[in-house]
C-alpha cells in the first residue's frame, strides 16, 4: 500500500486559492501528485475531476492514476511530472517567471505547444465538456523535452449550460464575457474564446507579438465578444489554427 500521508511530502503546496492542499510524495519506487480538498466548494472540484478524467483522455491531460474516497471526500493521486507550471498562482500572488522563459522559446516550440493545448480540447468537447477555469496555470511545460501538459481541469463541465451563478471560477484574462453573467448560456463557443485567448497570450512577450497575421486574425476572431462572432465551435478554431500554420 502507497505511503500517500502529508508527513511523507517532498513539498507541499498549501497557499492555494482553490480550496485545496496539493503535496509531493515519494512511495513504491515513483513520485505522485496528491490532491486533497479542504473546503466543500473543493470537494466538489475534485468530484468534476474524476467525472472528467472518466470522461476524457488525451495524452496531453494529466489523469489520475488512483481517486481514493475517504471521509473528507475524494483524494486524487496523480503521477509527478516534470516541468514548471507557467503561472505559479497562490494566494501571495503570481509567479509567471516560467512563463517569460516559455514566450522566448523559438516560435516553432511555442507553436507547437498552442497546438497541444487545441487538441487536448477536441478531446474534451468531443467528450460533451466545456472548459471552466482554464488559464496558464493550468498549462505544465517540460523545457527539456519540449512538452506540454495539462493539468488541474477541476471545474470542467458538461455542456452546454445555463450559469445560475454570478459568474463562473476563472481568470478574467481568459475567461469569455458570457463567463461572467448570470443566465448566459456556456457551450462550446465559450471555450474558443478561452482558447483564443491562450493563443494570444502565448504567443506574446515582452518584445511584443510573436505570431504572423494570419494567427493574429484566428485569436482575433475567437475572442469576439459576442458568441455568434467567434468560430461556431472547437474543431473549428484548430482548423483555422493549423490552416494559420501552413507556409
Amino acid at each position: 500500500m502507497l505511503d500517500l500521508t502529508l508527513a511523507s511530502a517532498f513539498v507541499v503546496f498549501d497557499n492555494q486559492d482553490s480550496g485545496c492542499l496539493s503535496y509531493g510524495v515519494a512511495a513504491a519506487g515513483r513520485r505522485w501528485f496528491v490532491k486533497k480538498a479542504t473546503t466543500p466548494q473543493a470537494r466538489l472540484s475534485l468530484i468534476r475531476a474524476s467525472r472528467l478524467h472518466t470522461a476524457v483522455e488525451h495524452p496531453a491531460i494529466v489523469r489520475p492514476e488512483r481517486i481514493l474516497d475517504g471521509p473528507d471526500g475524494l483524494t486524487l493521486v496523480y503521477p509527478w511530472l516534470d516541468g514548471r507550471v507557467l503561472n505559479q498562482a497562490t494566494t501571495h500572488g503570481s509567479d509567471r517567471t516560467a512563463l517569460a522563459r516559455f514566450q522566448q522559446l523559438p516560435l516553432p516550440e511555442v507553436e507547437a505547444a498552442i497546438d497541444t493545448i487545441l487538441d487536448a480540447h477536441l478531446a474534451v468537447t468531443t467528450a460533451g465538456y466545456v472548459a471552466v477555469d482554464l488559464y496558464d496555470g493550468c498549462f505544465l511545460y517540460d523545457f527539456a523535452a519540449r512538452r506540454m501538459r495539462l493539468i488541474d481541469l477541476d471545474e470542467y463541465r458538461p455542456g452546454p449550460f445555463v450559469l445560475h451563478a454570478e459568474r463562473l471560477p476563472g481568470s478574467r484574462r481568459y475567461m469569455a464575457p458570457e463567463e461572467l453573467v448570470r443566465g448566459a448560456v456556456i457551450d462550446q463557443r465559450s471555450t474558443v474564446h478561452t482558447l483564443g485567448r491562450a493563443i494570444q497570450h502565448l504567443l506574446d512577450s515582452a518584445d511584443g507579438w510573436r505570431g504572423s497575421p494570419a494567427q493574429d486574425q484566428v485569436a482575433t476572431r475567437a475572442t469576439r465578444a459576442a458568441p455568434a462572432d467567434r468560430y461556431p465551435d472547437v474543431a473549428g478554431l484548430v482548423a483555422a489554427w493549423r490552416s494559420a500554420l501552413m507556409p
